[in-house]
């Protein structure tokens, strides 16, 4: 449980006001002292994340936020942090306190930042806490009360005497997102005993004694369904493929080594990359195909965001930094404007750039990555990714897509962009 990677986990947001116990139910939840519990308002204040298995839902994170009722500059650089947080969440639990006069006073803030979540598409129930102050009945009729008011179903609990734990997990369990990732990389395109060659060049970039986590994802989804895994190296390229008695039934390339690749392959042999099966594993393949397709159309005068989900040190040839700027540059002109931006944020000024390059996001969650999709459509600018952006870069775009039925067929106007 503990080694699955972050970006393939559930993330349950905690959102509330200060005191409203969100740590306390955290805690209640995990059965451990994950979270900082104090009656000072405001205790929380970066995010806290904690991974924890949750059958039958599995690997999870949880998301202890600070109050969103945090006051002064500090506060309001709190709040900042937790609304960050909305693009990582894949279900949110919005706590209520329970007590003598507060379900009265509470609501307004609430029904602001479920409206925020409810923008971000993110499933959201609702926890009345701390209903040991209350009498059972007092405790239900709130419930009730609150369900109705807001148009969310509400669970009753209290951390400090243990009530309502099962029916917290049930909800939870009932309420998430069914689609917060797709359930196979590839295992729907090959069949049992399928010959699939992964070509991993292993350079400067490439990690000491390990594979990048794209490729070991890949990998790892082709023994999950009995396919036959061929690993090589560019080098090792053309020896595999003269020493198969048969074509393979699938090649997944990096995306940097698809030209060299593509002209050893016949060309009924399908062909993609890790980050373009990447895209369509977090993120949706067509609105990617389709930025993609907008490079044949881009500028001089136009400016380019590549985004980065992780931040790493750039070494010589680094792909987001320096291959494909000069790359875009060689198509639109010397003078295209290309800024890379890294993290979990997208930049304020997202509606100035003509085209939106992002990162295998291999980091992300699909949630995460389905988030900036939303910004970007919001503003109404393209975006892309690595393997697509490459693709498109070097005339193979339908090539390398063609076997994703999702994938909807090029219009004839842009098919210039393969030209």
């Amino acid at each position: 449980m503990e080694t699955t990677p972050r970006s393939n986990r559930l993330h349950i947001g905690v959102y509330g006001r200060r005191n409203a116990g969100k740590s306390s139910l955290i805690n209640f939840i995990t059965n451990q002292p994950v979270a900082l519990v104090s009656d000072t308002p405001g205790t929380t204040t970066d995010p806290v994340l904690k991974n924890m298995e949750l059958l039958p839902l599995g690997p999870v994170v949880f998301i202890d936020t600070a109050g969103l009722d945090d006051t002064g500059e500090l506060g309001g650089l709190r709040v900042a942090r937790t609304k960050e947080m909305i693009g990582r969440t894949d279900l949110a639990l919005i706590v209520i306190p329970s007590g003598a006069g507060e379900i009265d006073k509470t609501g307004a803030r609430e029904f602001e930042w479920l409206d925020e979540l409810r923008k971000k598409k993110v499933a959201v129930f609702g926890v009345l806490s701390q209903v040991d102050r209350l009498t059972p009945a007092e405790a239900e009729a709130t419930r009730a009360a609150l369900e109705e008011r807001m148009g969310i179903p509400f669970v009753s609990v209290s951390a400090k005497t243990g009530a309502g734990r099962g029916n917290l997990l049930e909800a939870i369990v009932r309420e998430a997102p069914i689609d917060f990732e797709r359930p196979t990389i590839l295992g729907d395109l090959i069949e049992r005993g399928a010959r699939v060659m992964l070509v991993a060049p292993q350079d400067i970039q490439a990690p000491k004694g390990r594979l990048i986590l794209p490729q070991v994802q890949v990998l790892r989804d082709v023994l999950d369904h009995h396919a036959l895994a061929l690993l090589v190296t560019m080098a090792e390229c053309e020896i595999l493929l003269s020493s198969l008695k048969e074509k393979p039934d699938l090649v997944v390339t990096d995306s940097q080594v698809f030209t060299q690749v593509n002209a050893l392959l016949p060309r009924e042999v399908p062909l993609t990359s890790f980050s373009i099966l990447m895209a369509r594993y977090k993120g949706d393949l067509e609105t990617f195909v389709n930025g993609a397709r907008k490079i044949a159309t881009l500028k001089e005068t136009d400016k380019v965001l590549i985004a980065e989900a992780c931040t790493h040190h750039a070494l010589e040839g680094d792909i987001g930094r320096q291959k494909l700027p000069a790359w875009l540059k060689q198509k639109a002109g010397p003078g295209l404007t290309v800024d890379v931006v890294s993290g979990f944020t997208f930049p304020d000024n997202l509606a100035e750039y003509a085209l939106i390059v992002h990162c295998g996001a291999c980091m992300f969650t699909r949630k995460q990555l389905m988030s900036r999709l939303i910004q970007a459509d919001a503003v109404g600018v393209p975006i892309t990714n690595y393997g697509t952006a490459i693709a498109a870069i070097n005339g193979i775009l339908e090539r390398v897509v063609e076997m994703f039925p999702e994938v909807a067929k090029p219009t004839p106007t842009s098919e210039s962009c393969e030209s």
